[in-house]
């Protein structure tokens, strides 16, 4: 099952389509646009439900194959929302909405799916039923786990699913994907030091908490660098340094430090919530300071399950001929939350040389449609195979 015809012929409509989610992107639940769109065009291509406001504004169109024989229903899923970040790829459909922009291809997703359901919809060379779940705030939004919570998995009868992301830096049509733990889980914490305030002249009588700070900013370090075992992954970075005053002359009386911590096993991630308490409150101490630590846990490890991924990679090969065994990533994907409910797998499609993800200028390239709405195809036609 190389690249299908048919979506050469598709193309230039599955381009437009993406192209207007572009020029009209969403910040996480607020893709009230995006998914009137995409339910109006599921409808029109004869899908058999389409069931909306699923987590807020998610939604699920059932497609069913010749035969229901087979009782499976596979799910493909695909995220709608993009990021405030302000737009400076200068392409004529760039954003319209000032500091909103598709800088992490979402827009291309769900043209993807929107793609292989009309696909899906026309042929119905399958023996079950296919759910295409248009998923809203993976940005930071826990969209799947919302969804999920929702009931998602058991009232459409899903017993496995899948999903993709494009990356550019990889050849284009290049597809990578690993079974296990693949992308990281991903934490926050703010940690407030707090001192004695005072004149900037007279630092003896004052509890400098910007100094506690700063041995802090590097002590947390020592996590990664003598706590955890150095053969597992772990990411901690200080991103964030704030203070109440703003003024050149004056010692505040308390500083703020905001940051993530990244890693791909459960005990490792509570190791680090445990260190970051001690560590933060033992280096205050050592200043005659005080700090506040707070956690908060967000998206888990995403893991891909084994058989699945043979599937998945197995695909891909058949699509492309280009499937590499990837390594791990540090960054966050809230499909782990799909995962934990049901088998199946995530993938990451290459995009060719381009601005990465995130970046202003960066932009989904149209050239990879063909490669993703292929594998989504081909995924659901080898599990309901006829």
């Amino acid at each position: 099952m190389p690249i299908r015809n048919r979506f050469a012929e598709l193309l230039p409509e599955i381009t437009e389509w993406r192209r207007d989610f572009h020029a009209h992107p969403e910040l996480q639940f607020e893709c009230h646009r995006t998914a009137q769109i995409v339910a109006e065009k599921l409808r029109d291509f004869g899908c058999d439900e389409v069931i909306e406001k699923i987590g807020v504004t998610g939604l699920v169109g059932l497609i069913h194959g010749r035969s229901r024989a087979s009782g499976r229903v596979v799910g493909l899923r695909a995220d709608m929302d993009a990021l405030p970040i302000m737009e400076a790829t200068g392409k004529p459909y760039t954003s319209i909405h000032h500091g909103k922009m598709h800088a992490c291809g979402h827009d291309g997703h769900t043209a993807m799916l929107l793609g292989a359901a009309k696909y899906l919809c026309e042929t119905r060379n399958f023996d079950g039923t296919v759910a295409v779940i248009f998923q809203p705030a993976e940005e930071g939004g826990a969209g799947a786990k919302v969804m999920c919570d929702a009931g998602l998995m058991a009232r459409f009868g899903i017993q496995e699913v899948y999903a993709m992301h494009n990356r550019p830096g990889h050849g284009l049509g290049e597809f990578n994907i690993r079974a296990g733990a693949f992308y990281a889980a991903c934490d926050e914490f703010r940690i407030t030091v707090e001192g004695l305030g005072g004149h900037a002249a007279k630092p003896h009588a004052t509890i400098d908490p910007t100094v506690a700070a700063s041995h802090l900013i590097l002590a947390l370090q020592t996590i990664a660098s003598r706590n955890a075992d150095p053969t597992q992954n772990i990411v901690l970075s200080v991103c964030g340094v704030r203070t109440e005053s703003q003024a050149y002359n004056v010692i505040p009386q308390r500083v703020e430090l905001r940051g993530t911590i990244r890693t791909h096993d459960a005990g490792l991630r509570k190791l680090a919530e445990t260190r970051l308490h001690a560590v933060a409150q033992g280096t205050a101490a050592a200043f005659s300071a005080s700090a506040e630590v707070e956690f908060v846990e967000g998206y888990p490890v995403m893991v891909n399950h084994e058989a699945e991924t043979k599937i998945a990679r197995d695909v891909a090969l058949e699509v492309s001929n280009q499937c590499l065994e990837a390594g791990f990533n540090m960054g966050g994907e809230d499909f782990s939350y799909m995962l934990e409910e049901r088998p199946g797998a995530y993938i990451v499609l290459g995009a060719g040389e381009g601005a990465g993800l995130h970046h202003p200028e960066y932009d989904f390239n149209d050239e990879i449609i063909p490669y993703g709405c292929s594998w989504f195809v081909g995924i659901v036609e080898t599990r309901l195979s006829v």
